[in-house]
């Protein structure tokens, strides 16, 4: 049986898919994007990057989906039900959902300490201490300064997220990523076309664009293009379905799936012209991912170029906004979680983890890094491949193929099933093994 608590639902198709698409446009599409692209030969490294992404976009986001959308659940009894209807026993299910449930906390933990960061770097970029940084030195400091004591501002960002969170779905989660996602666009797209305009940014889109051939033929470029594409739409078994649950029989999975995936992937690429392009301007060399990238070397460049500091109040504002999206998203698995084994309403079980969020990620912070490579080499993506395994093998080929199809024009094709069960299995398997091996790969 199916968990059939009254849940709350989207208000729009275009609402769902803002939301989703807020969730998958994070750090990793600003910080170690346009970082892969430069490294492993512009054109080249696109063009495995997507591939996976139009593998991963048309098995296991759509998965995630419809996965969360039969349940009406997040991942613990949605894991449940899966093992239910096999074994009819699901208290084995319900034993692994927390998985992915505490690995979404974990990762919402670390990454309000970094959305911290971002606000207090917007907030210098308004009053123009940004710009008064000298040079790469002066960057390093500030960031070490900030990184060290940032109490306040990393407070400001989780109070906003469980405001947000308690108006609920329609009326929370919807309407600030209708606003914010949007925004990011905007502003991403405002920087992309300003710097066209600079001399030196030429050799930047040059180099974006620029394929070479026997580039594909180093297994490291499939390997990071993998990591990247899996991570850059938040696969991990957690948020994507806990979106889902939320959605109505009539939306179209497959449909919503594949706009997630394409504005995901315009996120990135939108990424990539502003830093690329930026650091061609200054003819520096693009060899910086993580922080450093987005907290000293960027904003060093930025500065120098006309304009500096209304650049710098644009790009902070922008990565605010993607920082948001994506730390509601995390959150709202443990909160959906909590409000469904306790029954409890949703702004006592938004409260509860928001102030577990706030103790914790207080806690965590000067080890943040270290944190977050825990989260994202080993707990998300065993996240993910559990929720792909639960849906695809143990609820089996007539389960998955009624509810990905359910309300489509044209059911998904014969390879659907077969793929989306061995082929993205199979990647998901091999990102948390070369993950574990490599010391992380996304």
């Amino acid at each position: 049986m199916t968990h059939s608590t009254k849940r709350d639902s989207w208000g729009s198709k275009w609402g769902f898919i803002l939301a989703c698409i807020g969730s998958a446009v994070g750090m990793g599409n600003i910080w170690l994007f346009p970082t892969r692209v430069s490294k492993y030969g512009g054109a080249t490294f696109l063009i495995p990057y997507l591939i996976f992404v139009a593998l991963i976009g048309s098995t296991g986001v759509i998965g995630e989906m419809a996965f969360g959308r039969a349940t009406r659940s997040g991942p613990i009894h949605a894991f449940g039900e899966a093992t239910r209807l096999r074994w009819g026993d699901d208290r084995p299910g319900k034993l692994l959902g927390l998985i992915p449930v505490l690995g979404s906390l974990a990762l919402a933990i670390g990454y309000s300490v970094v959305t911290g960061w971002i606000f207090k770097y917007t907030a210098d970029a308004v009053t123009g201490s940004l710009t008064g940084l000298t040079d790469v030195p002066a960057f390093d400091a500030h960031f070490g300064a900030t990184a060290s004591a940032n109490t306040s501002w990393q407070l400001i960002g989780m109070v906003i997220t469980i405001v947000i969170m308690a108006f609920g779905i329609g009326k929370g989660i919807e309407k600030a990523n209708k606003i914010m996602t949007p925004l990011f666009f905007v502003l991403f797209v405002g920087l992309a076309v300003y710097l066209v305009t600079l001399p030196g940014s030429r050799e930047g889109y040059r180099y974006i664009f620029v394929m070479d051939p026997k580039g594909l033929l180093d297994p490291l470029v499939w390997v990071y293009a993998l990591g990247q594409a899996f991570f850059s739409l938040s696969i991990a078994g957690n948020g994507t379905l806990i979106y889902g649950s939320y959605l109505s029989k009539d939306s179209n999975i497959p449909s919503d799936a594949r706009m997630v995936a394409i504005f995901d992937t315009v996120a990135a690429l939108l990424a990539a012209l502003v830093i690329i392009p930026a650091m061609a301007v200054a003819g520096q060399q693009l060899d910086n991912s993580g922080p450093g990238l987005m907290f000293i070397f960027l904003p060093n460049v930025l500065k120098d170029i006309p304009g500096g500091r209304l650049l710098l109040i644009i790009f902070f504002l922008a990565v605010t906004f993607a920082a948001l999206t994506s730390l509601i998203n995390l959150f709202e698995a443990p909160a959906a979680t909590l409000q469904e084994l306790f029954h409890l309403k949703r702004p006592t079980a938004v409260a509860i983890i928001g102030a577990l969020g706030i103790v914790v990620g207080l806690a965590i912070a000067p080890i943040v890094s270290q944190w977050m490579d825990v989260c994202s080499i080993y707990i998300c993506p065993l996240g993910a491949l559990l929720a792909a395994v639960m849906f695809f093998w143990v609820c089996g080929k007539d389960y998955v193929l009624k509810n990905v199809n359910l309300s489509c024009e044209k059911p998904v094709g014969k390879w659907f099933y077969p793929t989306a069960k061995y082929l993205f299995c199979g990647v998901t398997l091999l990102v948390l093994v070369l993950g574990a091996v490599m010391g992380g790969i996304g």
